[in-house]
């Protein structure tokens, strides 16, 4: 529903723009794009984030998120792009807006994002939170515009909505070039934050009769479900009861941490199996 409520108002918003001839209604409606995007992505991944693990994906589907997260940003940036390029030109040759219409449209923005926002305020996906938080970023952008077009109700000043459209944009391009540092990383396997590797390994080293380890990798599949391994190199004498200490001992250690999978492997020292990411 709420991606249906988003996805409509973002049309409204598109015809609204060229009717009140304000690029900040404009921006606006490319940032509702965007969180259509990202609300209706976020339903149809959540469905097939739940498909269990196959021959084809042994992990599940939860990398879908970074794909869509990917696709978001991009739609998002281009768009914006374009709204900072028309804003730009029209803080050199002003033209004169509806105010009076500017002022109705802000009204509608605040009622169907703020709408929108309170019905995903208890949802219990990470998705659905992050949308939200997204959604009341729109009804602070449709108050600026609200403030925007009560001032220039009053005072001819046409310069103000370019100048609304730069703010609002600027600050949607912050969140966006964030938003896709944070997949590319989460593409390029970089270790997961709040993951102190060198501590891990410290801790996992200092269990009784580990000699060393080696093949230790951590990364995220989607963000917020993170991966583990490593190689614990053992004595050759070492007792079968002692492995299965060594075997409890480190997942005490791991259980600190935020690792949804995790594989230890012990090995015997002389039969180490090292491979080229070492």
């Amino acid at each position: 529903m709420v991606f249906l409520l988003n996805l409509s108002f973002t049309v409204l918003e598109l015809v609204g723009g060229y009717w009140t001839n304000s690029v900040a209604i404009l921006s606006d409606a490319v940032h509702d794009l965007g969180d259509s995007l990202a609300i209706g992505a976020a339903y149809y991944l959540s469905r097939v984030a739940q498909r269990a693990a196959n021959s084809r994906y042994s992990y599940g589907y939860g990398r879908y998120n970074i794909l869509g997260a990917l696709v978001n940003s991009v739609v998002l940036m281009a768009g914006s792009l374009f709204v900072l390029r028309e804003a730009f030109e029209r803080l050199i040759h002003p033209a004169e807006v509806d105010a009076p219409g500017m002022l109705l449209f802000a009204v509608l923005g605040i009622t169907v994002n703020g709408f929108a926002a309170y019905k995903l305020r208890s949802a219990s996906s990470v998705n659905a939170r992050v949308v939200s938080l997204h959604l009341m970023e729109d009804v602070l952008g449709w108050v600026a515009v609200l403030l925007g077009a009560i001032a220039m109700v009053f005072v001819e000043v046409p310069r103000l909505d370019p100048i609304l459209s730069l703010a609002i944009t600027t600050y949607i391009v912050i969140g966006v070039i964030k938003r896709l540092r944070e997949t590319i990383l989460l593409l390029l396997q970089r270790v997961p934050e709040g993951v102190d590797l060198n501590e891990l390994e410290r801790q996992l080293a200092a269990i009784e009769g580990v000699e060393s380890l080696h093949e230790t990798h951590t990364w995220s599949l989607d963000g917020e479900t993170h991966v583990f391994s490593t190689h614990l190199v053992v004595a050759p004498e070492i007792t079968l009861a002692q492995i299965k200490s060594i075997k409890l001992a480190s997942r005490e250690v791991l259980r600190g941490y935020p690792f949804a999978s995790h594989t230890v492997e012990v090995e015997f020292r002389g039969e180490e199996d090292h491979n080229l990411l070492d």
